[in-house]
């Protein structure tokens, strides 16, 4: 019966990110249908799918919130106003816009998780590409790269690297020491494609800038104390977690969506109702089901018995080791959202190397405080380049990468799996083979 369960939850898996790739039915349907089907076979109850949703609560209220707060902002126009200031001083020419989303964007996303940063930056894009009349949906998956390869930058940068770096007790100065120079060569990587990539963007110059539209924010007031409110949140999402009684980024980001509601709705510049309506509830319903198709793998053991055929085709090779699953990692990862795939990897590498004899069986105990053999870390970090940076490959490969697909669609326009292929796969590539390169000369020679 199990055999079954995992075939059953390995065929549903692969068909939805199947009709994902074809775009036969829109991947919010597809990862839902999948999702139910998982239920209605039996390979888990209904309690057990919200059990998994449950687990990945923070993430949601996380999302929710920020959403809810970059949408009750909307009246006052700041996003245009924001947007038309950059491109002045972009001075209209579009390599300074691409060169800027890159500036923008990196030091956010090296200490917020990179699907809020998009959340937060993103509605700036699309006035801001109008202006300068060139297609926004190029300059969203950059951002979205720059998110994702931001986040190797330090060890709170991307929720994937904090989960390996906790793992093996990786302190925040450790991780800068060793490995924040492989974050900033993905962002070189990132900044040398980028006449390639986009090269039409690149070329694009605005010489009349005088007749730009020159919004002008509404409710100034209003917008004050929201700015207050964001300050607030972006402190606490910085040092919550740090308190003697630690908050959470989700329960911040919550309090946050409450106080921007009670500000629209008590200044009336919007209704409760209309905020809600226009969030991109299709985003999350997406994130839900995804969370409990993974949850379907790791419940019939598919996900184990993957990792237990790379233990046994690894041995005690570390150097072939840590090259094949950062490559392994970061493939995975491009159709499987890193999150999800490090928390069912990391137990599963510690076993490995304790069953190799490569690590004492000490480093398997929930409370294990000390170091680990300094011989097995490659294996870990590659795994965190891995994870990271193969979120850049394809559109469901990361959370920042489905944030900005919303947005994008809430803005008249559809990012296809297609189009992000395209973008995403060299990317993808000439990062993780530099990634490669690095933990070779760093650590394996």
């Amino acid at each position: 019966m199990e055999n079954v369960q995992a075939v059953i939850a390995a065929t549903t898996f692969i068909c939805v990110i199947f009709l994902i790739i074809t775009e036969w039915i829109h991947l919010t349907v597809a990862a839902f249908l999948g999702a139910v089907i998982l239920v209605f076979t039996h390979v888990m109850t209904l309690n057990n799918a919200i059990e998994y949703i449950g687990r990945s609560h923070a993430t949601l209220g996380l999302f929710f919130g920020v959403m809810v707060m970059v949408r009750a902002f909307e009246p006052t126009k700041v996003f245009e106003y924001l947007a038309t200031q950059i491109v002045l001083l972009a001075k209209g020419k579009g390599k300074n816009l691409l060169l800027g989303i890159v500036a923008i964007t990196t030091p956010i996303c090296s200490v917020l998780p990179n699907a809020t940063t998009v959340m937060l930056l993103a509605p700036l894009i699309p006035p801001m590409a109008e202006e300068v009349g060139v297609d926004f949906v190029p300059l969203l998956i950059l951002m979205v790269f720059v998110a994702n390869s931001s986040g190797l930058l330090t060890i709170v940068g991307d929720p994937a690297t904090f989960i390996v770096g906790d793992a093996i007790n990786m302190s925040f100065t450790d991780y800068l020491v060793k490995l924040s120079l492989g974050g900033a060569i993905a962002l070189a990587v990132i900044v040398v494609m980028l006449p390639w990539l986009f090269r039409e963007i690149w070329h694009k110059n605005l010489d009349d800038l005088e007749h730009l539209p020159r919004p002008t924010i509404n409710h100034p007031r209003v917008l004050a104390v929201g700015g207050v409110i964001i300050a607030f949140v972006l402190t606490f999402f910085v040092i919550g977690e740090s308190l003697p009684v630690p908050i959470s980024p989700a329960a911040v980001a919550l309090l946050g969506a409450a106080l921007a509601m009670l500000l629209a709705h008590h200044s009336q510049i919007d209704s409760v109702n209309n905020i809600l309506r226009d969030l991109d509830w299709s985003t999350l319903l997406f994130f839900m089901s995804i969370f409990v198709l993974i949850g379907g793998l790791e419940k019939t053991g598919v996900i184990a018995s993957i990792s237990g055929i790379l233990a046994v085709i690894l041995g005690k090779n570390i150097f072939l080791g840590s090259l094949v699953l950062l490559f392994f990692v970061g493939l995975m990862s491009s159709v499987v959202p890193n999150i999800p795939l490090v928390v069912a990897m990391v137990p599963l590498l510690k076993q490995y190397v304790v069953n190799t004899g490569l690590a004492p069986a000490e480093v398997l105990a929930p409370d294990f405080a000390g170091q680990f053999p300094p011989a097995v870390l490659p294996l870990f970090y590659a795994m965190m380049y891995g994870a990271t940076l193969g979120g850049n490959g394809t559109l469901v490969g990361a959370s920042s990468n489905i944030v900005a697909a919303g947005i994008s669609e809430l803005h008249g326009r559809r990012i296809s799996f297609q189009t992000f292929l395209r973008y995403g796969l060299p990317v993808m590539a000439v990062q993780l083979i530099t990634a490669a390169v690095y933990v070779t000369l760093r650590f394996l020679i």
